[in-house]
């Protein structure tokens, strides 16, 4: 069955967004979990982000996240920050923004906590790690074209570090590891990867992976792979911003809301309530920002990096 897509943002007003409590952090339940309870091997509803698509109407009304089998989404783990005894590279330029490109599942959920990350200036869904001509949903899904779903994020460096970034990502964003996979989402498009810009956010990844692993804050190895130099294609518009405007969706209330909780609870000086969003700039027709720049001159299946 093809995928609907969604009414257009633009005829649509922005609802506004209530993320349920974030529970105790826990590394596992025995509980039956409700949509504001994150576990990661309880009993409880479960929504592949992919049968929402497929699901006509998107779940919405008729049916119930109640009536869907499963589990909720990974629980929150908050892991030490980087220790690094590597004399950090001379400073070069004084640029008020860098990039990086993470993957780690799907993307609605990660592009959805980065937006609440103060210091980030933009963050858009897409496809890193294949070719041009084969990054769009359908293609990608099929988890034979080498992508993963993936975000762009666009950040002041002067208030949020790379390595802050790489904290948030392994504590809140998604459990590095799963392989191939993040919840009901399974294929290699679901891989957890840092798709490093450059040779310093890959040794720095690295380094993080491998602090990460010989502390053994999660109990298992975690399978997170580091790709250098990769391009990024921006993802169909109706997958941007997707947390905000769909958050009484069965698998964004179960999966993904729960991520945001998290954050606000465990980085609350990092979090910030209102988030920033691809499609105000887009919607506005505005020029400045990364988002405005990237959506308005980037179409979808086009690299960023063009």
């Amino acid at each position: 069955m093809a995928k609907p897509k969604t009414n257009d943002p633009k005829t649509r007003e922005t609802p506004k967004v209530v993320y349920p409590a974030s529970p105790d952090i826990m590394k596992t339940s025995n509980q039956t979990p409700t949509p504001s309870t994150s576990t990661s091997n309880g009993s409880g509803p479960i929504v592949s982000r992919r049968n929402v698509l497929a699901g006509g109407a998107l779940l919405a009304g008729a049916v119930g996240w109640q009536a869907l089998p499963g589990r909720a989404g990974e629980a929150a783990v908050l892991v030490p920050p980087l220790i690094d005894t590597a004399a950090p590279p001379p400073a070069t330029d004084t640029s008020t923004s860098d990039t990086a490109v993470l993957a780690g599942g799907c993307f609605w959920g990660v592009q959805g906590v980065f937006q609440h990350v103060i210091g980030v200036t933009c963050a858009v869904s897409g496809y890193a790690g294949g070719d041009a001509r084969t990054a769009n949903y359908e293609a990608v899904g099929s988890g034979r074209t080498g992508h993963a779903e993936a975000v762009r994020i666009s950040f002041d460096p002067r208030q949020l570090s790379f390595a802050q970034l790489l904290q948030i990502y392994f504590s809140v964003a998604h459990d590095p590891t799963q392989l191939n996979r993040q919840g009901p989402d399974s294929g290699t498009q679901y891989r957890s990867t840092v798709f490093a810009q450059n040779a310093e956010q890959a040794r720095v990844a690295r380094a993080y992976i491998a602090q990460l692993d010989q502390a053994r804050v999660f109990g298992r190895r975690i399978v997170t792979t580091v790709e250098l130099n990769k391009p990024f294609f921006d993802a169909e518009a109706y997958h941007q911003d997707y947390l905000t405007l769909h958050p009484d969706q069965p698998y964004i209330v179960i999966h993904d809301l729960p991520k945001v909780g998290h954050l606000k609870r465990l980085f609350p000086k990092q979090y910030r309530a209102e988030p920033v969003l691809v499609g105000t700039k887009r919607w506005l027709g505005q020029n400045t920002g990364d988002c405005g720049l990237l959506i308005r001159h980037h179409l979808p299946g086009t690299s960023a990096h063009a």
